[in-house]
């Protein structure tokens, strides 16, 4: 194999299995650490959640298996040319609804338990019930779901790289590769996320309290984010046409658009408005 040649960019068709392998492996890579809508926000949001650098390593991890496991499904009914998973712009959007349902469903358990109200408008802390843990097998759900979104990656993998296996039998290593690589760089962003929140200059039952408070807080407003991009697309696929050229060859950074957006907008606007909420409400509270 002759890594000069791989190309990570544009893969031409008829590319042998070994290099095809080895270019699903490096665009998990790449997949993994530059900001997508499908992998940012909820690692994110699940992984801040977790308070700690093991917490945040293990929501990594179970969201890239799951996400791993669709796509090697995926890569092996490509290979067979089942060309229904490669739809238009709608099947994105619609996918952006589901994974928003989900993400707003998560942040309403995590937050509280029987009134919605509370995201909306401030309450007394005194008599707020604690913030629930969410539960571990979500990031696996999410994955699962997040893995049929489409695009450049998937195209790519699901259009060159699966028919580049020799037989039926490995049409499902590419997908495999291609959501190792994603995975690699999913569990370092998810430590990382937690190990920040683990060293907030909290005490340990605040940093939790906190911790949760900004999960259930950014996934339910990031899940809003998600259903009202995902209706609109739906509504209108041009919206998919929206954005511009960055002029950096490398996808997701290639393209300023509706999912950039998303995957920046949803951990940073949505995430740092719930830290600061959290952080305003939790004063005194554990002093």
């Amino acid at each position: 194999m002759d890594l000069s040649s791989l190309n990570l960019w544009n893969p031409a068709a008829g590319i042998g299995p070994l290099l095809a392998l080895a270019t699903a492996f490096f665009l998990g890579v790449i997949h993994g650490i530059t900001p997508d809508e499908h992998t940012w926000p909820i690692t994110f949001s699940y992984s801040i959640g977790s308070y700690s650098t093991r917490g945040g390593l293990r929501t990594g991890l179970l969201f890239s298996l799951a996400f791993t496991l669709q796509r090697a499904i995926a890569s092996e009914l490509a290979y067979f040319a089942f060309t229904w998973l490669i739809p238009g712009a709608r099947w994105n959007f619609l996918l952006y609804m589901i994974v928003g349902v989900v993400m707003l469903l998560s942040g309403h358990y995590a937050v509280h338990r029987h009134r919605l109200l509370h995201l909306f408008h401030s309450h007394s802390l005194d008599h707020a019930q604690e913030p629930r843990a969410l539960p571990n097998y979500m990031p696996l759900v999410h994955g699962f779901i997040a893995g049929w979104g489409t695009g450049a990656f998937a195209l790519i993998v699901y259009s060159v790289l699966a028919p580049a296996m020799p037989s039926a039998y490995v049409g499902f290593l590419p997908g495999l590769l291609f959501g190792l690589g994603t995975m690699a760089m999913q569990i370092l962003f998810g430590a990382a996320v937690g190990a920040w929140m683990a060293r907030r200059r909290l005490a340990d039952a605040a940093r939790v309290w906190v911790a949760r408070m900004v999960a259930g807080r950014t996934l339910f407003w990031g899940g809003i984010g998600f259903l009202l991009v995902g209706a609109l697309g739906f509504l209108d696929p041009e919206l998919g046409e929206l954005g511009f050229d960055t002029g950096i060859r490398v996808h997701n950074l290639a393209h300023v658009d509706a999912g950039f957006l998303l995957a920046v907008l949803v951990p940073f606007g949505a995430g740092a408005y719930a830290m600061v909420r959290s952080l305003r409400e939790v004063r005194g509270r554990f002093d």
